[in-house]
């Protein structure tokens, strides 16, 4: 049996990760049906959607113009409201298949297509919404693939943080985003996805795994793996864990600290 996660954990800690290779895998774990054919699958259409766009591009405007009429017109790569219901929309390999998908996955397409016929392309983590950029990061050259491949404008990067977040857009947010950063944040929508939706604990917990193996996550997840343990049964593995959290917190959040110690002990009376 093939241990996708093993190879997650390999790529993640690679000197440069694959961003394509990453993000199938999440895709392999998430859906026991898939092969390593379907994941050859997928980078070979990727390959053949780089193969279509023109040869000589030139420019970060001609790069986002030649994108969005491959991807965007031809192909009709875009994102609806539902897809913000669907898992589906959150894995490469279905992304690729039914031409749908969340906004960072639509831009990982995007992007994975651009790099491989040599644009100069990067991801933008917005708050509450990725897009693209092309070029120098200060032409601010941007593009949004669930719209189709949309051009933006600064004036259009300041709506979608005032949107979500109710601030002014801070020029950080317009540094392009790395890898393993696009895969936590994958992983984060697909935690948020599963969160309200108690059937899907397995697919939350798979998740917060994954992120783990990530080199660089949230130390708080080491306490959501422990209570997904608890909800799903595991109420020793939960407690131990949650325990051996609150030792890591307890010098600088002793309140927190006992609050989870309370959680791991009743945890542990549910044994009885």
């Amino acid at each position: 049996m093939t241990d996708w996660r093993q190879e997650f954990a390999e790529e993640a800690r690679a000197r440069r990760p694959d961003l394509a290779r990453l993000c199938l895998l999440v895709g392999a774990v998430a859906d026991p049906a898939v092969t390593r054919h379907d994941l050859d699958a997928a980078e070979i259409e990727l390959d053949r959607l780089a193969g279509l766009l023109p040869y000589g591009v030139r420019g970060a405007d001609a790069w986002r113009t030649a994108l969005g009429e491959l991807l965007g017109r031809r192909e009709g790569f875009q994102g609806v409201p539902a897809d913000y219901q669907r898992l589906e929309s959150s894995l490469l390999h279905e992304v690729l298949r039914r031409r749908r998908g969340l906004p960072i996955l639509l831009s990982v397409v995007w992007m994975e297509v651009a790099r491989r016929a040599g644009a100069p392309v990067y991801g933008l983590g917005l708050p509450g919404h990725f897009v693209i950029g092309f070029g120098d990061p200060a032409e601010q050259v941007l593009a949004d693939p669930f719209a189709g491949g949309r051009a933006m404008t600064s004036a259009d990067a300041e709506l979608v943080v005032a949107g979500a977040t109710g601030e002014h857009l801070d020029p950080t947010m317009l540094r392009p985003t790395n890898p393993l950063e696009i895969v936590l944040r994958v992983l984060n929508n697909i935690r948020a996805w599963a969160a309200p939706r108690p059937e899907r604990s397995a697919t939350a917990l798979w998740a917060v795994e994954l992120s783990l193996l990530l080199p660089s996550h949230p130390a708080r997840l080491r306490y959501e793996r422990a209570e997904l343990l608890v909800q799903r049964g595991e109420f020793l593995t939960g407690a131990t864990e949650m325990e051996a959290y609150a030792a890591v917190v307890a010098a600088v959040e002793p309140s927190a600290a006992a609050t989870i110690r309370h959680r791991a002990a009743a945890a542990r009376a549910l044994l009885n």
